[in-house]
């Protein structure tokens, strides 16, 4: 595991402490394979002191994966934000920016979709993925109101979104956009498809 500043804790939130010690650990490193034990030794507190707060590196996890959707949902609402931009437009800033966060924040983004971010064992972490989820839901939902999207089951349009973005995201993040295989400028390309799919043709 490579090394990352350690970051003293002296007063104020443990809590907080220990997730940004965590949080920065998964930066550096890309993977989870640290302990509580060697995240209370960066953040500068006894080994005991993280289970005042996460009984036991799971719920870290959890933790870490559900300021993870929090954060992404607000890079998208951020991105989507702009009156002037078409629908179109504003889907394709949604996207690239959830493909963004994940290029920038691999090893949290991989985590936010492992099976050690178990959202069955955490309701703050299903009903943080399920808020995020819910920005392209409420996005979709507009867009058939106002006869943009095709007047299909939303769940549908849903599916083919997510799908389409989330593996974009991952194949960018494991440097699989190889020109040779999907051309100069895949993403675009690729939801330039899907939007193609999802509006209507009228």
């Amino acid at each position: 595991m490579s090394e990352t500043k350690d970051r003293p804790y002296h007063h104020g939130d443990l809590r907080r402490a220990l997730t940004d010690t965590a949080l920065a650990m998964l930066a550096t490193d890309q993977n989870w394979a640290f302990t509580l034990r060697e995240v209370a030794r960066r953040t500068g507190v006894s080994h005991a002191a993280p289970y005042k707060h996460f009984r036991d590196k799971d719920v870290l996890l959890r933790e870490l994966a559900r300021i993870g959707f929090v954060r992404l949902g607000q890079t998208m609402t951020m991105a989507m934000s702009s009156d002037g931009s078409s629908v179109r437009g504003k889907f394709v800033a949604g996207a690239q920016a959830c493909i963004d966060f994940a290029l920038q924040n691999p090893g949290l983004y991989h985590l936010m979709f492992s099976s050690d971010a178990d959202k069955t064992a955490d309701p703050q972490l299903h009903d943080a993925a399920m808020n995020t989820f819910a920005i392209l839901l409420r996005f979709l939902e507009e867009g058939q109101r106002n006869g943009s999207f095709r007047p299909v089951a939303i769940s549908a349009l849903a599916a083919a979104s997510w799908a389409q973005v989330h593996g974009l995201a991952m194949l960018a993040i494991n440097g699989q956009l190889l020109e040779e295989k999907v051309g100069p400028e895949p993403v675009r390309a690729a939801l330039d498809v899907l939007l193609d799919g999802l509006c209507r043709g009228d």
